[in-house]
């Protein structure tokens, strides 16, 4: 797929029930625009999930440029033998990082396995905090690219919590303290490859779930993300992909800092609609962690947000071990059958309505 010609890909229809997101402009969020802001608490607590245009604006037009690059060293990256691209699965080591191949994981209980591979680049190798693992030299020679890459994501990211952090009037920086770039974290870049499928009797490519960290990046070209609103009755509904623009989402640590004020909403990934099905589908994601050792209980300091309910007791689970938790748990060569329970998050709350 020519990345530099985007006009040449099949159109997202417009006959698929496709979810309305809020559009909120980096420009004016980077402003404190008084409406904007609102607009964006609005959609944290709400579904959780709004697009970010990065147009017009320096910082994000850098990032658009860098995820153009990162596209074409995805696909030159999957484009590896099979057997030169298993050197990197290091799940056996207890790490999510490297190459997952397809069907590596099970989707649902009875059996079905997941039909993405997808590549995880820790950002702590990129700058050197962490012992640097193996790479092709795909990744080894595109480092800085990589580098710049999450440097311009992150910035990202810190906005989008200091704007949460004023809205929970809490102490100042409190959330940035907690996701420093410089510190071990569970950060880092997932470069994605789903090939051309057609609608496989509902079967998703990945199931469905609420993403393990705080904050999601997201760039990809062609439908297949899917989104459940909250609710009993709710259906799943597409996220159009538009040009210009990334896909943010919020993850379990800022539900649990927040007691649910916050949502992680249920998003999962199918084949994409329409003629996009016979196209493979790329994406590029940043996932931001708070670092390893923050526990994920509800932030002292605020007055906005909701107390725990009489008697709770929240459990003393850290960052990194949720996130290798969450990340290993439907993986079918380290477990003799995969307990779908264990790979849950926040989802029970992402389902309940705000009243």
């Amino acid at each position: 797929m020519d990345h530099e010609n985007l006009d040449s890909l099949p159109p997202f229809p417009d006959d698929v029930p496709t979810i309305l997101l809020d559009r909120l402009s980096l420009t004016k969020l980077l402003r404190y625009d008084s409406d904007e802001y609102r607009k964006f608490c609005r959609a944290c607590e709400n579904i959780g999930f709004f697009y970010l245009d990065l147009r017009n604006e320096g910082q994000g037009d850098s990032i658009l440029s860098d995820a153009d690059e990162l596209f074409k060293i995805s696909e030159q990256l999957f484009a590896l033998d099979f057997e030169e691209k298993s050197k990197y699965d290091h799940s056996k080591k207890r790490s999510y990082y490297g190459y997952k191949p397809l069907g590596a994981g099970q989707v649902d209980e009875k059996g079905n396995l997941d039909s993405v591979e997808f590549y995880n680049i820790a950002k702590d190798d990129l700058f050197g905090i962490m012992e640097p693992l193996p790479q092709p030299d795909i990744i080894q020679n595109n480092r800085y690219k990589l580098k710049t890459f999450v440097t311009n994501a992150h910035a990202i990211v810190r906005l989008v919590l200091d704007l949460l952090n004023e809205h929970l009037q809490l102490p100042p920086s409190t959330l940035a303290n907690m996701h420093c770039i410089d510190q071990h974290s569970g950060d880092q870049i997932r470069m994605t490859r789903s090939p051309p499928q057609p609608m496989n009797d509902g079967v998703p490519r990945l199931a469905g779930h609420t993403d393990f960290g705080s904050i999601t990046v997201l760039f990809n070209r062609l439908g297949g993300l899917q989104v459940l609103p909250p609710g009993p009755d709710a259906e799943w509904k597409w996220v159009k992909p538009l040009p210009g623009h990334c896909i943010i989402n919020l993850g379990d640590s800022l539900v649990k800092f927040t007691n649910g004020l916050l949502r992680s909403n249920i998003h999962r990934v199918i084949s994409s609609p329409g003629e996009q099905a016979r196209s493979t589908r790329y994406s590029l994601v940043y996932f931001s962690r708070p670092e390893d050792n923050v526990l994920l209980k509800r932030l002292e300091g605020s007055a906005v947000i909701p107390p725990l309910p009489e008697g709770v007791v929240e459990e003393d689970v850290s960052s990194k071990d949720w996130v290798i938790r969450r990340a290993l748990a439907n993986r079918t060569n380290l477990h003799d059958k995969v307990n779908m329970e264990s790979a849950l998050g926040t989802e029970k709350i992402s389902r309940r309505i705000k009243v």
